[in-house]
């Protein structure tokens, strides 16, 4: 099984259930040979020290040791956690059953961790939407985006959509919004941001409310933040023509429906977000192996994934005339329900 580990104030067990379930449709949606996990611990990590964070992770990890393994359950990095959590997991664990650098994914380089893993989800972001915007004629190249969230996943998608030719015209994070309808100079935002640690006081752009951020005229809405964040309420002023979930569930069902009367295209999270758990996978099998891919090789597997897993669930949703999301989650559903007769498990 795959899944992060997280660590968040209101981690609770119906959360973390929900989202397993979510990771086993999203695993098979990408075709990698997983089922869904995940875990958490009920804390605010920006209130512990670097030291306090370090004896929890053990802890956590001597209570968990029996329950994860190498062919059994590998954690990875979720909200507030990192390669260093897994670092610190991927010892104590290793303490207990020998040296085992598969038993986590997303950890540093130096420790057995996959060239192009940091980029990976933003890297599948970017990929998914080519592969959407193909379906329509369009390209990258030229399109204006509007990224709600410049953590890793927000700020990778940004750079390499600007690299595309895209225009990145708003973005937002904790900190407020900006805005430049010119196209906002993501390669200075970039040093901006990791001078400043966030896109606030961005000199060569206005700032604007956050709140209207998901309203910006654009062609392409990418929520890389939280979940609901597009709802009953605010659905109806969107005017994105497509929307690409690099966030989990930033859409809520009310939403949806109503996105779905304007005609606006929405590429699902279970599909558009999947590059992270993908390149875990490659780094599995590169801990497996003991031997180690570079960089243009991760890359390269990742777009074949991504570009693959599209074509099967558009194939899908004209063999049953439906949306993107329910597309997606039939491709996922049908995988899984097929694995599951193979193996004899039927009522």
């Amino acid at each position: 099984m795959k899944g992060g580990i997280r660590y968040h104030p209101e981690v609770d067990p119906d959360e973390v259930n929900a989202l397993a379930q979510l990771m086993t449709w999203k695993t098979a949606v990408a075709n990698i040979p997983y089922g869904g996990a995940k875990g958490g611990i009920g804390c605010d990590p920006r209130s512990l020290s670097f030291s306090e964070l370090e004896r929890l992770t053990r802890v956590f990890t001597q209570k968990i040791h029996d329950l994860i393994g190498v062919h059994i359950d590998v954690p990875a990095p979720d909200m507030g956690t990192n390669s260093q959590t897994m670092a610190w997991i991927l010892d104590e664990y290793s303490k207990f059953h020998g040296y085992s650098p598969a038993i986590v994914t997303g950890k540093p380089v130096d420790l057995g961790g996959s060239l192009g893993r940091d980029a990976a989800t933003g890297r599948g972001v970017m990929y998914a939407t080519e592969a959407l915007l193909a379906e329509y004629g369009k390209s990258i190249s030229g399109q204006r985006f509007v990224i709600q969230g410049f953590g890793n996943v927000g700020s990778w998608a940004a750079e390499l959509i600007h690299e595309k030719g895209g225009k990145i015209v708003a973005v937002s994070d904790i900190s407020g919004a900006i805005k430049n309808g010119n196209g906002l100079d993501i390669p200075a935002l970039m040093k901006h941001t990791k001078t400043n640690g966030v896109v606030k006081g961005f000199e060569a752009a206005d700032s604007i409310d956050p709140t209207t951020l998901l309203l910006e005229d654009c062609d392409v809405l990418i929520p890389a933040a939280l979940g609901g964040v597009l709802n009953r309420e605010n659905a109806g002023e969107v005017k994105a023509k497509f929307i690409i979930e690099a966030a989990n569930h930033p859409t809520d069902p009310e939403a949806d429906e109503i996105l779905y009367k304007k005609g606006v295209v929405v590429l699902p999270d279970i599909y558009a977000n999947a590059g992270g758990v993908t390149v875990s996978y490659f780094e599995w099998v590169q801990n497996i192996q003991g031997f180690m891919w570079d960089e243009k090789k991760v890359n390269t597997e990742l777009k074949n994934y991504m570009t693959s897993a599209f074509q099967h669930l558009k194939e899908m949703c004209k063999t049953h005339d439906c949306d993107l999301r329910m597309g997606a989650f039939t491709l996922g559903v049908n995988r899984v329900a097929r694995a599951t007769l193979l193996r004899g498990w039927e009522a």
